[in-house]
């Protein structure tokens, strides 16, 4: 049998290698030709060599990704049965969205004791609440997600007052992974890869300073993954890095929790079922990045409620990711890629010399009340939206092979469009907005 599969090749230099793509080239510059620029100002290159190579020091996550399914409480016997079914049917964790305090025990009755994570979303804040469902919790692994800066930077105001409101966080800092930095406010408003991990840390920064480095093992970083998938990988390792690298300041480290979840930015009306595509593409981003906990979006949250098919759908894309195609325990396949390590590397610079300039500016929430973060998230949505239109950043099915037979006007059970109520704030609201939605007004009102 030949050996030619197995003997060695004679090693090649990353200069050779460039020497070699010049020449094919025929005189056309290599620069112009093969060398890519991101709205992030990375350049993305041809191609990736050992010669350049170098490794970050990136915090691994031991434990395989958790999988989570979001649960509105209305009535509490009523969702206590729906979540669970959702345990029996093979999600990890539950994530219970709160508009309003529930009775504690009617939701958790037939609940404890399962070994699940329970992550909340509360539309308010209680000292009094919180306490008394820590309490009932104590035994059980629990996220309450508590992030009043966030609330501040997407409605534009403080739940009360910024003295009331950190207040009770102080009173409740003891209690186990109080407190989160909801990064995904500030993807799906439009910020690039690089500004999101600059405003995650910074953000998170303003916690570290008021209430001391080790609140660090106390936040949960929640996350929403775009499409763009080697650069979404990169994105979390870029920040894992830089998290520990800032908490170096304060004499800790952590393992960074992160949540993750697929962005509503790219998400379309039109050709819905892409939807699935994306959302599995940027699950699988989720996990090689190293989220810990992942909640999938369903292919239909955008114009219908939440619905049995919908949900179950999504669930099952991560149990198939994660028992099928060998993503269990697949964070550590992401390291020593050559072109995901200088992604990551160059992500982590460019984010760190502008979280450097908010600190130098008086930091995140002097930056939020300036309206100086609200207009660079600005800037680069517009940049994006004209990317769009020209047809250069492409949502497939909406602006690049769209079914002119496709109908939607009756099959809405919800608004798809963003409502904003003006109202007076303390500061600008970073408002969320996906790239499709003018493009899908202008198709509704021309349905026949």
């Amino acid at each position: 049998m030949s050996n030619f599969i197995t003997k060695d090749f004679e090693p090649c230099s990353a200069a050779a290698w460039k020497q070699k793509i010049q020449v094919d080239l025929k005189g056309v510059d290599y620069n112009e030709a093969l060398l890519t620029k991101t709205n992030e100002g990375i350049t993305i290159k041809p191609f990736y060599h050992l010669d350049e190579f170098e490794k970050l020091n990136i915090p691994a996550t031991n434990d395989d990704f958790k999988i989570c399914e979001n649960v509105y409480i209305t009535f509490e016997k009523e969702t206590q049965k729906r979540a669970e079914e959702i345990i029996n049917r093979g999600a990890h964790a539950i994530k219970f969205i709160a508009k309003n305090e529930f009775n504690i025990d009617e939701l958790f009755e037939n609940l404890l004791g399962k070994d699940i994570e329970f992550h909340f979303q509360f539309e308010f804040i209680s000292e009094k609440f919180i306490s008394a469902l820590a309490s009932t919790l104590k035994n059980e692994t629990v996220f309450y997600n508590v992030d009043i800066i966030g609330n501040l930077a997407k409605t534009g105001n403080w739940y009360s007052s910024f003295n009331n409101d950190f207040d009770i966080v102080k009173k409740l800092i003891s209690t186990n992974t109080l407190l989160s930095v909801n990064a995904n406010i500030y993807q799906n408003a439009g910020a690039n890869t690089v500004q999101q991990v600059a405003y995650t840390l910074a953000h998170a920064n303003e916690y570290l300073t008021k209430f001391g480095g080790e609140t660090a093992t106390n936040i949960q970083f929640n996350f929403a993954i775009g499409s763009n998938y080697f650069f979404e990988i990169s994105k979390i390792r870029a920040f894992k890095y830089l998290l520990n690298l800032v908490l170096q300041k304060y004499n800790t480290s952590v393992q960074a929790k992160i949540y993750a979840e697929p962005t509503l930015r790219n998400k379309t009306l039109y050709d819905y079922n892409v939807n699935l595509l994306r959302t599995t593409t940027e699950s699988m981003s989720a996990i090689l990045g190293g989220a810990t906990t992942i909640a999938n979006t369903p292919y239909d949250v955008l114009f219908h409620n939440s619905n049995e098919f919908g949900d179950r759908i999504a669930r099952n894309q991560l149990l198939v990711l994660r028992e099928e195609s060998y993503f269990s325990n697949a964070q550590h396949i992401a390291s020593d890629s050559y072109y995901i390590e200088a992604i990551t590397k160059q992500i982590a610079e460019k984010a760190l010399l502008i979280f450097k300039e908010i600190e130098q500016s008086g930091g995140f929430l002097h930056q939020l009340k300036k309206g100086t973060i609200q207009r660079k998230i600005r800037e680069n949505a517009q940049k994006e939206r004209g990317q769009f239109n020209e047809g250069k950043l492409v949502l497939l099915g909406t602006n690049k092979y769209p079914n002119e037979l496709d109908k939607m006007k009756d099959n809405l059970d919800i608004n798809p469009f963003l409502k904003h109520n003006p109202q007076k704030t303390l500061i600008i609201p970073i408002l969320a907005k996906r790239l499709a939605d003018k493009l899908e007004l202008k198709r509704l009102k021309d349905e026949a």
